[in-house]
């Protein structure tokens, strides 16, 4: 680390070292080694500031969902973390664990390719940590994502959406711009905003006081994972006190599916955990099929986008370190028009105002309902609020010109009838 540490401190560590390394004796299972690599930040204490704000939230009834399903339908309302999303947790735990390693160092640069959510985490935090955040977007990202990372000091680039495998994916530049900011570093620029002739190769860098970068790598990065293990998985079991039957979430870094249904199938096997997929993702058919994809799409049929989906932060078309985490024990497949009809239907009933995530874990929590049947407790993830997607998912505008206008009374989007129990 950087500065010394005192005596004290120095006995706090050896203490967190010694009580570690009775964990790691007793851990008997390499297929849980994952569990052994708990950050030493994670030990320190109480933790302070805005960051000790982040997590515990509150567990709430969906109303309107419970009385028509006969299902305790209850949503984890992640919207209430202080930067507005779940993603709030990982940032954390990203951040805490690279400080750790010594990935990281305060005045650094963690950079990280997202579509929203997760930068707007990083943003947030970054200031708690002293270090800096810079933020690849694609560019269909709702507008004002990308304004709120501006506003919160991070340095964004919006880029052209492209496959993964294209070097100039948002994910890839961001860890090529980690890459450069190392390099500076390494070359003793104090300047590193792209206006020196010494760092004219990298136009894209910008900050000052240059002392390295830190891709975040949240689609494979662990430490997501672990922040929903450790953090969101606890929580619920604790909150429902055991009493649960069945959670769902989509997927996007599969972070949060993974980390919460690994926790509650090792709290109690019988627990049923299940994704919810959008349109052009490739995780339904790997859970239901063992395939990311049907032989007609590999036969070359598939869209050229993919994710030809309005919802935003899930679905994908790899297996990334955390989504291979998840135990489940089955999936479904939501669509846009059911996604949109669920937000407008929350918001009218239940006073929700709901992003797009949010609103398809609430389609598979119907859908998970109805398999089930009345008389289950079933917990999803309120992700985030709609106050990220005006300017797309809660645009009358852009819906109609999608042919997404919402028009249902009811759940009748879902072909799903109200059993009438309270």
């Amino acid at each position: 680390m950087a500065s010394a540490r005192s005596s004290a401190a120095g006995a706090i560590a050896v203490a967190a070292v010694a009580v570690f390394s009775c964990y790691v004796l007793f851990s008997n299972s390499s297929k849980f080694s994952w569990r052994r690599r708990v950050s030493r930040a994670s030990r320190k204490g109480e933790k302070k500031g805005l960051i000790a704000a982040v997590g515990n939230t509150p567990l709430i009834r969906i109303n309107s969902l419970s009385d028509a399903t006969g299902c305790e339908i209850l949503g984890k309302a992640e919207f209430l973390n202080p930067g507005g999303s779940v993603k709030d947790r990982v940032a954390v735990k990203i951040i805490e664990e690279a400080l750790d390693a010594g990935a990281l160092v305060p005045g650094g640069v963690v950079t990280e390719g997202s579509a929203g959510s997760t930068a707007i985490s990083l943003a947030t935090v970054v200031p708690s940590f002293g270090c800096k955040c810079h933020v690849v977007i694609p560019d269909d990202a709702a507008i004002e994502k990308s304004e709120i990372l501006e506003v919160l000091g991070a340095t964004v680039e919006r880029v052209r959406p492209v496959s993964i495998t294209h070097r100039d994916h948002y994910v890839n530049i961001a860890r090529r711009r980690a890459s450069e900011a190392n390099k500076l570093a390494a070359n003793g620029y104090r300047q590193c905003n792209g206006h020196s002739t010494e760092a004219g190769e990298f136009p894209a860098i910008s900050m000052t006081d240059c002392k390295g970068g830190f891709f975040a790598d949240q689609f494979e990065n662990l430490a997501n994972f672990r922040a929903h293990y450790e953090g969101t998985g606890p929580e619920i079991w604790e909150q429902t006190g055991g009493n649960l039957h069945g959670f769902i979430a989509a997927a996007g870094t599969g972070g949060t599916v993974a980390g919460i249904s690994r926790f509650l199938k090792d709290k109690d096997p019988r627990i049923k955990c299940f994704l919810i997929d959008p349109p052009g993702s490739g995780l339904y058919n790997k859970v239901t099929r063992g395939v990311m994809y049907t032989k007609e799409e590999a036969e070359g049929r598939r869209l050229k986008n993919p994710f030809d989906t309005i919802t935003e932060g899930i679905g994908i078309n790899r297996l990334t370190m955390n989504f291979m985490m998840a135990e489940l024990d089955g999936a479904f497949r939501g669509t846009d028009k059911e996604a949109v009809e669920m937000s407008r239907y929350l918001l009218k009933n239940d006073g929700l105002f709901v992003g797009s995530s949010s609103a398809m874990n609430c389609v598979g929590a119907v859908r998970l309902a109805r398999v089930l049947g009345p008389g289950h407790t079933i917990v999803t993830i309120l992700c985030d609020s709609g106050i990220r997607h005006l300017s797309k998912f809660h645009n009358s505008q852009y819906l109609s010109d999608h042919g997404l206008t919402p028009s249902a009374t009811g759940l009748e989007f879902l072909d799903f009838q109200d059993t009438g129990q309270p």
